[in-house]
């Protein structure tokens, strides 16, 4: 049973880190498809490349997922635990990729991991999820709005002798770059969480003493969300780039340069797993209400922040209701 267990839990996880590949797609290339930047496909390939190269940058957020979140039973009954989590955050991945809402893939995932947590009665570290999560959880798209402003604001200045058709000519090539800083950015921080949960069935299971990640995990997360970003998040991609507000080139680099400066402070700096998706929704708002705050569609980014505050509950009460049934079924 404990090799079905931590064999399915590899299996389901990845399966998640496919979908969060697919949903979160959108993170990195949105803003440039939408500014024609780069076409679809180039857009897809160059983030699904830049995902797998930014799994490899570090694990300390995988730490941060594997020990600070919660503390499995040591058993079977931790391993059902941390397997009813995956199916939570999954199943809440794809109903909001089919909504078109770009939620955090990290959070559906911590609130699984809470919700199946608290249905088994396990420990749950609530000073490490207010620290790791909570907190940057509501600074980052703060930080994410104000640097977006402050950065296409100061672009405005620092360009408004030039001609405006060169001015967009040289931005779109730009954006080549931040997109790429962006898509490596949402590897170092997404891949991590899932890296967190296979080894916390791992320790779970004794397959071995401590929450380092083994190289075959990081390989094996990092091309299962390289292949669910390739697949790519159309519908979430239409949002981010085109519904929340008009983009055009410089708006569109502003936005990808501020995003990924969070992502990668609060990946090295803090450890902490912040949302990729909220970092970059809030950039692309503070880089668009530089023009006036009616250019941004408010109740498009109403319907996204109430998805947000909705995603720990989305994720976590069906995991703890699946974990309540498989554990009346098989007794674990």
């Amino acid at each position: 049973m404990e090799l079905t267990l931590v064999v399915l839990i590899i299996i389901v996880g990845l399966t998640f880190d496919f979908t969060n590949g697919f949903h979160d797609a959108a993170n990195a290339i949105a803003t440039s498809i939408s500014t024609r930047a780069l076409t679809p496909r180039v857009a897809l390939m160059m983030a699904a490349v830049m995902n797998f190269c930014g799994a490899f940058l570090g694990t300390e957020v995988a730490q941060t997922v594997g020990s600070g979140i919660i503390a499995a039973p040591e058993d079977d009954s931790g391993l059902l635990l941390v397997l009813c989590a995956l199916i939570g955050a999954i199943g809440w991945n794809v109903f909001t990729w089919w909504r078109g809402l770009p939620t955090s893939s990290s959070h559906a995932l911590i609130g699984g991991l809470v919700g199946a947590a608290l249905a088994a009665s396990a420990t749950v570290h609530w000073s490490g999820i207010v620290d790791k999560v909570v907190l940057p959880m509501l600074f980052s798209p703060l930080v994410g709005v104000a640097l977006g402003y402050t950065l296409h604001v100061t672009i405005l200045w620092l360009f408004r002798r030039s001609t405006p058709r060169r001015i967009m000519r040289r931005f779109r090539m730009a954006q080549t770059v931040s997109a790429a800083a962006m898509g490596l950015g949402h590897g170092l921080q997404d891949a991590q969480k899932t890296m967190g949960v296979i080894v916390l069935a791992l320790v779970t299971a004794g397959w071995q003493d401590d929450f380092s990640v083994p190289i075959w995990v990081i390989a094996a997360v990092a091309a299962a969300m390289a292949a669910g970003t390739y697949s790519g998040g159309r519908r979430i991609i239409t949002t981010l780039g085109r519904r929340i507000v008009h983009l055009d080139p410089p708006r569109g680099f502003a936005a990808e340069t501020a995003a990924a400066a969070v992502l990668y402070t609060t990946a090295f700096l803090v450890k902490a797993p912040i949302s990729t998706t909220q970092t970059i929704t809030a950039a692309i708002l503070g880089a668009g209400a530089t023009r006036r705050a009616s250019a941004v569609r408010w109740q498009v980014a109403r319907s996204i922040v109430t998805a947000w505050v909705l995603t720990f509950f989305g994720a976590g009460i069906p995991a703890a209701a699946i974990y309540l049934v498989l554990h009346a079924v098989t007794g674990l």
